[in-house]
């Protein structure tokens, strides 16, 4: 049987039963279930705003446009940004004709702080730091920096559903935090996402925002009284980017589980640290001693890269790659060489199988397999 990097886990029957209240219903749009998750996902991660979105790409998209004409930035002011993700996260960036500059990051694959201090220009205006893993790595001494130079902080929570640092869930610390619910994420739907402002007037504009900008969602007028209940005003151009209730139903089910999940997860990284310990062959991403991580990935890093992982392929086993180094793309170029330990993590670094259906058997297989290419 492959063993592959990633296998979605759903708790079928449940979510089955939850969409069907949907269609009976007669409401599959942005409506009771999207409301209903979003203040299900503010009580599980004690954050005071929360809105359910398409995709965690879109969130950061908002999060960025908001912030922008919030506190007038100009275009091509600079965003400080890691090279060590996917391309969304700076894609979005450009997407607000913002400039992306790249900083280097540390042994935990996340922006390094001293990387981040001296990119810093009179035309700074936000740092995105980028989870990976759900690894809150050194971002204590990212969100200080921020607070002391008065650079807006977005933080992309892609892989951090769950990750908590000393009992408290990441994301009020930011000015904007932005989840997944994608479909191989910790808590998967089929794609979804969750932007969470710090401040309630942003939240309140990304509601209009994300519905092409109208004032009033078609769930608010389907539930108001008296004959103008269709009538709104469009006060600015917006996308549409809302969620859909659906996706909110699969995700208030997933949500029950995630904590109990993502204890396997963990589980499932200790089993492989335990296995690799003493091969200085393969050298496994540590976590951040006071992060309690979702572990959406388990990282290693090894020679010869490619070799290896072509080797376990022989063996149906499927790991992959988190991630290439940005500044390698056409698009980012112009940063290419400016981050070394990037473009060094980008050669070397292997995300291991990690999901709900791997057993410790597997995990030992794949941790031998893994040793005995890398000698």
């Amino acid at each position: 049987m492959p063993i592959q990097l990633f296998v979605p886990s759903f708790r079928i029957e449940e979510c089955l039963a939850a969409i069907r209240e949907c269609l009976e219903k007669g409401w599959t749009g942005l409506g009771f279930k999207t409301v209903e998750f979003e203040n299900a996902w503010k009580t599980y991660a004690e954050l005071p705003h929360a809105h359910f979105l398409s995709s965690n790409t879109v969130g950061l998209h908002l999060a960025l446009h908001i912030l922008k004409s919030r506190f007038g930035w100009a275009d091509e002011d600079e965003v400080i940004t890691t090279p060590f993700t996917f391309v969304s996260t700076n894609h979005v960036i450009l997407h607000s004709n913002l400039r992306p500059v790249f900083a280097d990051i540390d042994d935990f694959l996340c922006l390094d702080p001293s990387s981040v201090s001296a990119r810093i220009t009179s035309r700074t205006r936000a740092v995105i730091f980028v989870g990976v893993g759900g690894n809150t790595a050194q971002y204590d001494k990212i969100v200080d920096l921020c607070r002391e130079r008065r650079l807006r902080l977005v933080l992309d929570a892609a892989h951090m559903a769950g990750t908590r640092v000393e009992g408290r869930h990441v994301g009020p610390e930011a000015d904007a935090a932005v989840f997944s619910f994608q479909a191989v994420k910790n808590l998967p739907t089929a794609d979804s996402g969750m932007l969470c402002f710090k401040d309630p007037e942003d939240d309140e504009r990304a509601r209009k925002l994300s519905w092409l900008g109208i004032n009033k969602d078609t769930y608010s007028r389907t539930a108001a009284h008296g004959p103008y209940k269709w009538m709104y005003d469009v006060e600015e151009v917006g996308f549409k980017y809302h969620g859909n209730s659906i996706m909110a139903s699969i995700g208030l089910v997933q949500l029950k589980w995630l904590d109990q999940d993502n204890s396997y997860r963990r589980q499932l990284a200790a089993w492989y640290r335990a296995r690799l310990a003493g091969h200085d062959s393969v050298r496994a991403v540590e976590v951040a001693p006071s992060c309690e991580s979702a572990t959406h990935l388990f990282q290693v890093r090894v020679d010869r890269r490619d070799a290896v992982m072509l080797a376990l392929n022989g063996h149906e086993v499927y790991p992959g790659v988190h991630y290439r180094d940005n500044t390698e793309y056409r698009m980012y170029s112009y940063a290419s060489g400016s981050c070394p330990n990037a473009a060094r993590a980008s050669r070397d670094v292997i995300s291991l199988p990690l999901h709900m259906n791997l057993t410790r058997n597997d995990v030992n297989m794949v941790s031998d397999l893994l040793v005995r290419y890398t000698k």
